[in-house]
């Protein structure tokens, strides 16, 4: 069964009815229904600045990514059923991808 990455990027909103103990116990509660799947529930993330190729650091205000799950599911449709599910999406978007799995050279 494959993993997904559930990447949570805030909106231009900012911060709303997605904030506070009401919003924490929504999330927990969600978390509670997808234990099973659960790899990693949450992680939040800090600030954070995009390098172009050019290797200019630019500070991402908009739609910027503020933390990330990995969760266990039969197919991308089970996880994006799952993702529609998250009460993030009242304070944002959740991108959804399968986690590939890479070929490691031997005798590393």
């Amino acid at each position: 069964m494959p993993n997904y990455l559930f990447a949570y990027r805030r909106g231009a909103e900012g911060p709303g009815a997605g904030d506070g103990p009401e919003a924490m116990a929504r999330w927990q509660a969600w978390i509670g229904r997808h234990s099973g799947s659960m790899v990693d529930p949450g992680t939040p993330l800090g600030p954070s600045r995009m390098v172009r190729p050019d290797g200019v650091a630019v500070e991402s205000e908009l739609d910027c990514l503020t933390g990330f799950s990995i969760v266990r599911a039969d197919d991308l449709d089970s996880a994006l059923a799952m993702a529609g599910s998250c009460p993030f999406l009242e304070m944002g978007t959740i991108e959804v991808a399968e986690i590939k799995q890479m070929q490691r050279a031997s005798g590393a």
